[in-house]
C-alpha cells in the first residue's frame, strides 16, 4: 500500500507554514521599520485628514527612536538615521505630556522659530504667513457637532511653498490671538488644520514644544476611508460609507 499522499499532504502543510511564518516576518519587518497603519478618530486636522481615514506612516523619513520602535532597549535614547521634518510635514508623534498616546499634527515651527497667532492669522518669524481664501469648505462639521456645516477655509503657503488648506470655525477663537512661541533647540511645533478645533503646540499645558525624538514618522498615504460614525469592519455598509474618492491619496 502506498503512502506517498500522506507524505505529500505532510509536505504541504509543512510549506504552507513555513510560507505564514515568512509572511508574518516580513510584515513585522515592514511595520517596525518602513510603514504603519493610522487611523484618525478626530477631526483637529480637517480638511487635510478627515475622522474615518487609515493612512500609513513612514517609519524611516526622521530616523528612529524608542518611540518608533516596539520594544527597544530601555536605554535607547536619541534619533538614529533619518534626518529632520520640514515646515508642512503631517507628522504623527508620542505626545510629550503623554508618552502613551500618539498625536497628528503638521510641523509649523522648526527649533528657533518665533511662532504666534494675531486675529487668526499665523506668524513665522515675525512675518505674516501668506494666506489665500478659498470657498467654504461643506461637509461633516470640523466645529464639533454632527450636522453639516459650512466652514470658512483658507490656503496658507508656509516660507518654504508648502500650501495647505486650514478651517477657521469662528472669529476670534481662543487660540487666534497669542503670546509669541520660541521653540527650543531639539523640539517642533505642532498645529492642526482645524485651527479653532485642534488642542495642539499653542496649548502648552496639553501639548507643547515636541522633542525630535517624540517623532513617530510622516503621514504618507490614505489607504482606506469610510464615512464618520461607520466602522471599517461593517463591510455591508462599504458601497455608501466608504469614501472612494480618498483611497490611495497622498496626505499633503
Amino acid at each position: 500500500m502506498s503512502v506517498s499522499s500522506g507524505t505529500k499532504s505532510e509536505s504541504g502543510i509543512g510549506e504552507t507554514i513555513r510560507v505564514v511564518i515568512h509572511a508574518l516576518l516580513i510584515a513585522l519587518v515592514i511595520r517596525t521599520f518602513l510603514f504603519q497603519p493610522f487611523n484618525i478618530p478626530s477631526g483637529s486636522m480637517k480638511a487635510t485628514l478627515l475622522v474615518g481615514d487609515y493612512l500609513f506612516v513612514s517609519k524611516y523619513s526622521y530616523g528612529y527612536s524608542k518611540f518608533s520602535i516596539p520594544l527597544s532597549p530601555p536605554l535607547f535614547s536619541g534619533r538614529i538615521f533619518g534626518s529632520e521634518p520640514n515646515r508642512g510635514d503631517v507628522v504623527v508623534f508620542r505626545l510629550p505630556k503623554d508618552e502613551s498616546t500618539d498625536y497628528i499634527k503638521r510641523v509649523i515651527g522648526l527649533p528657533g522659530d518665533r511662532i504666534q497667532m494675531k486675529e487668526g492669522l499665523l506668524y513665522i518669524n515675525d512675518k505674516p504667513v501668506q494666506r489665500e481664501r478659498l470657498p467654504d469648505y461643506v461637509g461633516e462639521d470640523p466645529c464639533g457637532s454632527e450636522a453639516t456645516a459650512r466652514v470658512k477655509r483658507w490656503k496658507e503657503t508656509l516660507p518654504n511653498n508648502v500650501s495647505y488648506e486650514t478651517l477657521d470655525c469662528v472669529d476670534n477663537g481662543f487660540y487666534d490671538n497669542t503670546n509669541v512661541y520660541t521653540v527650543p533647540p531639539g523640539h517642533f511645533f505642532m498645529m492642526g488644520d482645524n485651527r479653532d478645533n485642534s488642542t495642539d503646540s499653542r496649548v502648552l499645558s496639553a501639548v507643547g514644544y515636541v522633542p525630535y525624538e517624540n517623532l513617530i514618522g510622516r503621514a504618507q498615504m490614505i489607504f482606506f476611508s469610510i464615512r464618520e460614525g461607520d466602522h471599517a469592519w461593517e463591510i455591508w455598509r462599504w458601497p455608501t460609507a466608504v469614501r472612494w474618492g480618498r483611497i490611495f491619496s497622498f496626505v499633503r
